[in-house]
């Protein structure tokens, strides 16, 4: 029996000094949600959710590229809606025109609203989308971000200048001659309306897949992440009661270590 060294004290203190570090990582745990409190939790862990959150905002980020792409074709298309009913009713024009029963007069009068559906179209080839052209013939292909890695695709411009467009806004029916000639035009801007629709309608497509794409992308990243980062409730709090009934006791047994020596004072009696 000695008083110098107290190794029973020094256990308790040792597996103290233990339980108060578990209940302290516990509760720093339990309180951020993070199984990583610090790096020095999971080095490895650490670098590869980092990776796996940066990959997740690139994904948001395209994402959003690709709905304001969506975007831009939905209003590029609603344009071109309007422009099949101009270019219907200047073809029904047309052949109203070519009508033997009518006279010059009565074409000037169809030929006063062809010219204003023919302005029309012309106006339409100027509109923008966020200052980026619609149907300029100058406009430059779109390249839309598809994925994290910057990925794209192009998306060729619609141009309501070319020529089918142009000979049929420069065409009249002010005569019976004119009309004919104007209708062979409108039939020429109207089958080149039509694969211009289409082709919008097959960009629609993909991106609408792509945007998809792009949530379950994100939707497995984030379990992914999770499943590094974040803490298990049920486990953590199972953890913090354990280490703080260790932490109870252990105080309770250096304390009662601590008085252990004071029974070398019965032998001096």
């Amino acid at each position: 029996m000695v008083i110098n060294s107290n190794i029973a004290a020094q256990v308790s203190a040792n597996n103290l000094m233990s339980s108060q570090a578990q209940l302290g990582k516990s509760l720093a745990r339990l309180s951020s949600g993070s199984k990583l409190v610090s790096p020095a939790d999971d080095p490895a862990g650490l670098a590869v959710a980092s990776r796996l959150d940066a990959q997740i905002n690139r994904t948001n980020a395209a994402k959003s590229n690709v709905g304001n792409a969506v975007s831009f074709t939905q209003t590029q298309d609603g344009y071109l809606k309007k422009v099949t009913k101009a270019l219907d009713r200047m073809g029904e024009l047309a052949v109203l025109a070519q009508d033997v029963t009518k006279t010059d007069p009565d074409r000037a009068l169809y030929n006063n609203e062809f010219t204003q559906l023919a302005n029309y179209v012309t106006s339409t080839a100027t509109k923008q989308f966020n200052g980026v052209d619609l149907f300029s013939a100058t406009a430059a292909t779109l390249n839309v971000t598809i994925d994290s890695e910057g990925s794209s695709f192009a998306m060729a411009a619609i141009n309501l200048g070319a020529t089918a467009y142009t000979a049929a806004t420069g065409s009249g029916v002010g005569t019976a001659a004119t009309a004919a000639t104007a209708l062979t035009n409108v039939k020429a801007a109207m089958t080149q309306l039509s694969s211009d629709r289409a082709t919008i309608g097959a960009y629609q497509s993909r991106l609408d897949l792509t945007a998809e794409q792009l949530t379950i992308s994100e939707e497995n990243l984030s379990a992914a992440s999770s499943r590094i980062q974040d803490v298990d409730m049920a486990e953590a709090s199972t953890e913090f009661a354990r280490a703080n009934i260790l932490m109870q006791s252990g105080t309770a047994m250096l304390a009662q270590a601590n008085q252990t020596p004071q029974t070398v004072l019965r032998l001096l009696q």
